[in-house]
């Protein structure tokens, strides 16, 4: 199985598994995205971890197929996916709003570790690829230079997502922020944003 570069020309960002290659559901819909957003938000899947591509395909699709069928969402939720693989999984892509925290679904890159981080850390390929889909965000100016970067827990309610273990790691970044930020502040002329598709 091939893996679709982003650019070939464009060394910051990471190789990344396309909808095709691991197996995709066509959307139900989509909703444009304008890009660049300001927010990364950071989470993880609270499922087995997977270290293949054909693990992780499988597990993709799984996921795709618990949002789409069970929470009848449009598609998979998150914008990408990580694997301790060290590889990233396209989801809902660069371009489309996605269903992964709500107020900050049309304005967030919303990034997923596979894997349950609750009592330990994603691997260092896991961490290095989502530090490098960060970076190459911002190259492709789909992501603002000055983001802010939250973990899942502190823009969605009733949520310990992405981990306790991941969640205190990520407090060591640079531009994570501090406090929660439920729900955000509005600027002037930003869309609703829903809880539900």
């Amino acid at each position: 199985m091939d893996i679709k570069r982003v650019s070939a020309s464009d060394t910051a960002c990471p190789d990344i598994v396309s909808r095709s290659l691991w197996g995709a559901r066509p959307p139900k819909a989509r909703q444009d995205m304008a890009t660049p957003v300001p927010f990364v938000i950071l989470h993880h899947t609270f499922t087995y971890a997977c270290f293949t591509l054909q693990d992780c395909s499988k597990l993709m699709r799984s996921i795709q197929n618990f949002h789409m069928d069970d929470r009848g969402w449009n598609d998979i939720g998150y914008s990408f996916l990580v694997g301790e693989d060290g590889r990233v999984y396209e989801g809902r892509g660069w371009d489309t709003v996605g269903a992964h925290a709500p107020w900050y679904n049309f304005r967030s890159i919303g990034i997923s570790i596979m894997g349950n981080f609750t009592v330990k850390l994603p691997n260092k390929k896991a961490i290095s690829a989502v530090q490098s889909l960060i970076s190459c965000a911002i190259d492709k100016n789909k992501l603002n230079a000055n983001y802010t970067l939250y973990g899942h827990r502190q823009v969605t309610p009733f949520t310990e997502c992405p981990g306790e273990a991941l969640f205190k790691e990520i407090q060591s970044w640079p531009h994570w922020k501090a406090s929660d930020h439920f729900p955000p502040k509005k600027t002037e002329n930003e869309p609703d944003d829903v809880f539900f598709e």
